[in-house]
């Protein structure tokens, strides 16, 4: 027989106790259950539930599958039956309907057994082939971890669905859900914990080490690839890490290593691997140093990778590198830069002046207030003042750098598709002073709330109405909120 209304408003006045600041959004679910018709049936057009299984594998991925009709890729899932016991036991048969994947293989979540995880409200299209009007799904998932041992194969369901794809936490499709999966396991999300050098010569060449051909013992096998590894214990910093590991990997020793960004790379668990990388300058003859792992060290120069069995990422990594210092570079040349991230820069035509690419976030609530930081007291930068959430560019795109900002500095998880540019401010604080360009971006949507991950440099976040901005704001920040609202795309200030 059908689940009962009975069981299904348990469930959800149960989720309700736990999460009771989502009461007014659930209000149509509650609304349906006061209502006599079937709530579970596929044909109440009015709205039923449907129920879906949050899936998490030992790694901390959580398990996608590419429904064919809607063509998106989300949690597995869909109606319950007149034969399923209870709500969690339908998310449980559509897993297995779906993926194949059997009800015994899972286990649910402590604390989640019988109440949903995430309950979400969305609108469904219209097939009128199907004779189904535009309506509304109340969705509740159940979270279930993946036991370690299993090794369940998988049966697609070919009608419905297309493919699976386990996805690391911060890239669960779901906004919400991936904003409280990442506080249930903060420690799925990346850490840093590998480094890679990237040594270049005064010709231009990079240094590259081939790995052994080993399948399934080492990563990237036979293919060219940079030095480097895992952190290990005794290493206070990464770039102790690579240090170390350029030590014992190849006897080398390259006292001046810049960093020059992070790349984020698969493993053979098609795992999110963040690798710190650190730039330097050596002119040696790699036939002289001891290798003690893979085949052999050699120079290359950039226009040469394509002859090459090397990783996309390295590739890329190397001509972002090779494009921003330039060949047959003197080792005497002055090296100028803006911080520690710059490893080296283009000399510029005669009267060029290089700008500082700055980064901001405008991020607006529904109610129309905007984030604004105060900055710490003693910063260099406009202390004790309010500020945009913002940051330079490193060796990264404009949208690249906003992201790792948010991310760094307030906890925030924002989606490259998110992300659109509002404003620019072409600005200067006083004659002979390096010019700035402020570029501010609105994210559409982001998850999270922000968070002080940085104290050192900011010390409270608020949100602001921007007709009454707080009198201690940086000047050009207050000139670009005003344009964004005016609708104007570019501002200047400071020029004479």
């Amino acid at each position: 027989m059908p689940l009962s209304h009975d069981h299904i408003r348990t469930t959800v006045e149960t989720y309700l106790a736990r999460h009771p600041h989502e009461r007014e959004q659930l209000g149509g679910l509650l609304d349906a259950l006061d209502r006599p018709t079937d709530i579970v049936s596929r044909s109440t057009f009015t709205g039923h539930v449907t129920c879906g299984a949050i899936v998490v594998d030992p790694l901390g991925r959580v398990l996608h599958v590419l429904h064919l009709a809607s063509g998106k890729v989300l949690a597995p899932g869909g109606h319950a039956e007149p034969e399923d016991e209870s709500l969690a036991a339908a998310a449980l048969r559509e897993l297995y309907e779906e993926t194949g994947i059997p009800p015994q293989a899972v286990a649910p979540w402590p604390g989640y057994e019988t109440v949903p995880f995430d309950v979400d409200v969305h609108d469904i299209d219209a097939h009128p082939g199907r004779g189904e009007p535009g309506h509304r799904h109340f969705d509740l998932r159940f979270l279930f971890r993946l036991h370690a041992t299993t090794e369940a194969p998988v049966v697609l369901q070919e009608e419905e669905v297309g493919g699976i794809e386990w996805r690391p936490v911060d890239r669960v499709t779901s906004p919400s859900l991936r904003a409280r999966l990442l506080r249930l396991m903060p420690e799925t999300e990346p850490q840093t914990a590998n480094a890679s050098a990237l040594i270049y010569n005064d010709r231009g060449e990079y240094l590259l080490h081939l790995r052994d051909y080993f399948p399934g013992r080492i990563w990237e096998p036979g293919m060219w690839s940079l030095l480097g590894g895992g952190r290990e214990p005794q290493d206070a910093t990464l770039e102790h890490t690579v240090q170390r590991e350029l030590q014992e990997e190849a006897g080398l020793d390259i006292a001046d290593l810049t960093l020059f960004g992070t790349e984020y790379a698969s493993d053979d668990a098609r795992a999110t691997v963040p690798i710190a990388i650190y730039a330097g300058r050596w002119n040696g003859d790699p036939r002289e140093l001891h290798l003690t792992e893979g085949v052999m060290l050699a120079w290359f120069a950039p226009d040469d990778l394509h002859r090459l069995r090397i990783a996309d990422t390295t590739r890329d990594l190397v001509m972002r590198h090779a494009a921003s210092c330039p060949a047959n570079v003197s080792s005497t040349a002055p090296r100028i830069g803006f911080s520690s991230h710059e490893e080296c820069r283009l000399a510029s035509p005669q009267g060029t002046v290089l700008n500082v690419v700055g980064v901001h976030l405008y991020l607006e609530r529904p109610d129309g207030t905007v984030l604004l930081g105060l900055r710490h007291p003693d910063s260099v930068f406009a202390p004790s003042t309010w500020h945009a959430l913002a940051g330079h560019c490193e060796q990264e795109s404009a949208i690249t750098c906003l992201i790792r900002e948010a991310r760094e500095e307030a906890g925030l998880r924002i989606e490259p598709q998110d992300v659109e540019l509002v404003h620019v401010v072409h600005h200067i604080d006083k004659a002979g002073d390096r010019p700035r360009i402020g570029l501010f971006f609105r994210a559409r949507t982001w998850s999270g709330e922000p968070e002080l991950r940085e104290p050192d440099k900011c010390t409270q976040w608020k949100f602001w109405d921007p007709a009454a901005l707080p009198d201690d704001l940086v000047p050009y920040t207050r000139v670009a909120i005003e344009g964004i609202r005016a609708g104007r795309l570019y501002s200047e200030t400071g020029w004479a």
